[in-house]
Order: structure tokens, then sequence, then C-alpha cells
């Protein structure tokens, strides 16, 4: 059985992929080099910042490519210089196959579900805001159609009811991690069976999707129930996080970011309006939605920090004359 250490090209953007990276770097395999976005200008100077994967490669002396186009010649030509033995992807954009079909062994990606289901941009989002009780990761090779190769390992994570967005990406990041060695070493040794996703759908199974978050779908709607909304809550926060538009005493409009939320008292729907906001001034803030409270914990209102409510309570004046803007 052939076991030898690997070489490999790695390619990924965010934090969500340095763990991996991190990873094969202390392992037997070996990392030529990184793959990664044009540094892009952030902040108020616009100054150009590096990708997370970059400044680690960079920590590392791994060598860094950054191309606009991952169809140019002389970024196909660089790839072809490293004679790896496979291509690492995580959390990057979609391959040419002129990129994918580059090292004998295969290019395969970590995806941040269990696959086929939630494919597309956003699986951590959308699992939480579906409501789901378990996610997962999967290792697949890559092939022509976005998130549909065979898959090759596959490790089950709890989804808790408690857990954001964010704490259900660190526990991904970890597991997949670890999942991406454990692929690297199956590889190694030959000892892949693949699988068709195909096989992985039960007969009646809905495939749910997982495509890119844009501002509007962040919008809360509070016609729907407190369940839904909770949930929609938890699956977008930290990031882009869930909002709504309030109109204050003034009849000015601002936008409120909501991080925390629990499911309150059930309520007779015939006799709240939905989008009834409600607060005792001190320490509870709490928005009716079409059958429950919404009771929320954590918000940031525009131009200001994120806060607790009774941080927020505390320093606002008249939070009782608060309404939800369209309502």
């Amino acid at each position: 059985m052939n076991s030898r250490a690997l070489k490999t090209v790695f390619m990924g953007t965010p934090e969500f992929a340095v763990a991996s990276l991190d990873a094969i770097v202390k392992s037997r395999h070996s990392v030529a080099a990184v793959v990664t976005v044009p540094d892009k200008p952030a902040g108020r100077g616009k100054k150009l910042r590096p990708s997370p994967v970059k400044v680690y490669a960079l920590e590392h002396d791994i060598p860094v490519l950054q191309p606009e186009k991952l169809k140019d010649e002389a970024f196909v030509k660089a790839l072809q210089s490293f004679e790896a033995d496979v291509f690492v992807v995580v959390a990057f954009r979609m391959l040419p196959e002129k990129v994918w079909s580059i090292p004998p062994k295969g290019t395969f990606n970590l995806h941040a579900s269990l696959l086929p289901q939630y494919r597309g941009a956003a699986p951590i989002n959308h699992a939480i805001m579906n409501g789901e009780t378990k996610s997962g990761v999967t290792t697949f090779f890559i092939d022509k159609q976005i998130d549909t190769g065979k898959i090759i390992m596959q490790l089950e994570v709890p989804l808790y009811a408690e857990d954001t967005a964010g704490d259900l990406h660190d526990r991904l990041m970890e597991a997949g991690a670890g999942l991406v060695l454990e692929t690297l070493d199956a590889i190694a040794e030959g000892s892949v069976r693949e699988i068709p996703q195909e096989q992985l759908i039960k007969e009646g199974e809905q495939l749910k999707a997982a495509p890119k978050i844009f501002r509007e779908d962040c919008r809360i709607d509070w016609n729907k129930s407190a369940y839904s909304i909770v949930n929609k809550i938890r699956g977008l926060s930290p990031y882009p996080a869930a909002f709504t538009e309030l109109k204050d005493d003034k009849g000015k409009i601002l936008t409120m970011k909501i991080y925390r939320a629990r499911r309150g008292k059930s309520f007779d729907e015939d006799k709240i309006k939905a989008g009834t906001v409600f607060t005792d001034g001190e320490s509870r803030l709490g928005v009716a939605a079409a059958d429950a409270m919404v009771e929320i914990e954590e918000l940031q209102l525009q131009g200001k920090k994120r806060m607790s409510v009774k941080a927020f309570l505390n320093g606002y004046r008249n939070p009782e004359k608060l309404k939800i803007e369209g309502l």
C-alpha cells in the first residue's frame, strides 16, 4: 500500500480555510503553493488587505498566487510547474476544468454541509435558517458542476438550538480540517471509495439549496412565525446579520441589526398585530411575530456598536415609541 506524503497546492480565501491549510502544513504532507484572491481595499483608508489564507502563507514562507482570472495561461503554467499530486480547495471560487484537471490525483473540495444537501455558497447560514438539527462537512472530487462531484468522506456535526452561524462556522472549521487530512491520507494510500451523490439521495427527498445571501435576504418579515424569525437571526449572526427598520419618535428611520433573540410567549394573533414593538424600558425589547413574541437579546442600532438589549435600553430615550417601519 502506497502511503507516501503528498505534495499539494492549497486554494482558499477566508478564515474558515486557514484551519485546513494549517492542518496540512503540520502534517506529513506538504504545501507547495497557495492560491487565493487578490488583495482587496478595506476600511476607511481603503488600504489593500490580504486574505486570511495569504497572511498565513506569508507567515510560513509558502509561495502565493493571486490570479485575477483562473484561466490565465501564466497562472495555469505556474500551477503546473509545482508538480503537485493533488489540489485542495476550501472556500474558494469555482475552478475551470483546465485548473482542476492538472494534478494526477485530482482536485478535491471541502464543503460545509452534508452533500448533496445545501449545495451553494452559504451552507452554514441556510442550514440554521431552515431549523436543521445537524450539519457536517464533506470532501468531494471537483467536476464540471458546482458541488456535485463524487464524495470522498463526510463527517456529521450536531447543530444545537442556540447555535448561530458563527458558532457552527467554528465547529465545522475544525471538523473540516481533520477531514481534509483524512482525505489526503486516503488518497495517498489509494483507499478512496468515491460515492456518486445521487446514491445518497433518498426516495422522495427534497434537496435544499444554499445560494449566496444578499442584503434584502436579511430583512426580517415580522409576519412570519417567531420560530422562523429566530432561526433567521441565528443563521445570519454575526454576518451579514438579520435586520429590521425602526421609526423613532421623531420619524427618523433607523436600521437595527439583531444578533441574538429567542422565542417568547405565544399570543392570540387576532389581538396583536405582527411588528408591534414591546418594551419595559429596562431589560426587555420584543417584537410581535405572527404567532408569538420575538425577544431580542443582542442588537446593533445604526451608527452604534453591538450591545445587549439592557445596555441599549439604558442609553436610549423613549424606546417605547419605537415602531417597525412599514407597518
